[in-house]
């Protein structure tokens, strides 16, 4: 069996904060192998992810790179003034995940990683590939948003009664060292009214990478026209966008159905790594 991965911590600087990232790494001793960085959704961390990124890398021969974003799991939880503004996504892809892949060493040699991104961490994907064309070797997204939707907002709203009225809190705090950091953070912004403008379709047709774009259909907190969207507007990218809608499935692809996930994800990456 292997042994499982072993949590160390990243030093950056952001916004005049010096902040620990938590990550873990995958099979490093698979050098020569594609690299898969996931990017957790917005109540995610390293724990949260549990064995989908090891069972993913294993099954494909690749190495794997989890972390935990600044607010989530072990990494640095928000100051206790800090309040997300509508670009919050944006400066996680444009600054914190530059800074975080040169602190660790991702994308030297010209070593280009997939991102997998989950729900924010697509979106955060999609935003860094549109950012950083030949930095990224393709995206993998599953339940990313790219607008704001109502079936979203009102999800969200009763995300925030469970925590209150619940032992969501409690639940929550197997995953994060400060389960306020991480649910405040997520949960204002996305109800604060001006964040129903949100909008990242002007980013799309950027992107250059191979795109696959998983969704459930039953998903809770977005419809299919979010990766719908995806394809027309990344269009452009490379060999268009490939699109999975999974029947049985909400917002959680790699939970509700982690072996068709892991199927069709290995199956992208192995086509476009054999080119």
């Amino acid at each position: 069996m292997r042994p499982s991965p072993v949590t160390e911590f990243a030093e950056i600087e952001w916004r005049g904060r010096d902040l620990r990232i938590e990550y873990q790494r995958i099979a490093p001793e698979r050098a020569a192998a594609p690299l898969v960085v996931f990017l957790h959704e917005g109540l995610g961390s390293v724990a949260m992810w549990k064995d989908f990124p090891q069972r993913l890398c294993d099954a494909g021969g690749y190495r794997g790179l989890v972390f935990s974003r600044p607010a989530y799991g072990r990494s640095t939880p928000r100051a206790e003034d800090e309040v997300w503004d509508v670009d919050f996504m944006h400066r996680q892809a444009h600054e914190v995940l530059p800074a975080f892949f040169e602190a660790v060493g991702v994308g030297q040699g010209g070593d280009l990683p997939w991102l997998l991104g989950h729900s924010d961490g697509g979106s955060i994907a999609l935003l860094y590939a549109s950012r950083f064309p030949d930095r990224v070797a393709g995206l993998v997204l599953m339940a990313p948003h790219v607008f704001v939707e109502d079936v979203t907002v009102e999800n969200i709203e009763k995300a925030r009664e469970a925590y209150l009225q619940t032992d969501l809190p409690q639940r929550l705090g197997r995953y994060h060292d400060s389960a306020d950091s991480a649910f405040w953070g997520w949960n204002r912004i996305w109800l604060h009214p001006p964040f129903r403008q949100w909008n990242i379709e002007d980013a799309l047709p950027a992107i250059r990478c191979p795109v696959l774009a998983i969704q459930g259909i039953d998903d809770e907190y977005g419809t299919l026209a979010q990766i719908r969207r995806i394809a027309t507007g990344a269009s452009h990218a490379a060999g268009g966008v490939q699109l999975a809608e999974l029947s049985e499935c909400g917002h959680s692809p790699h939970r509700d159905q982690p072996e068709t996930v892991i199927v069709t994800t290995l199956s992208y990456i192995q086509q476009w790594s054999s080119r």
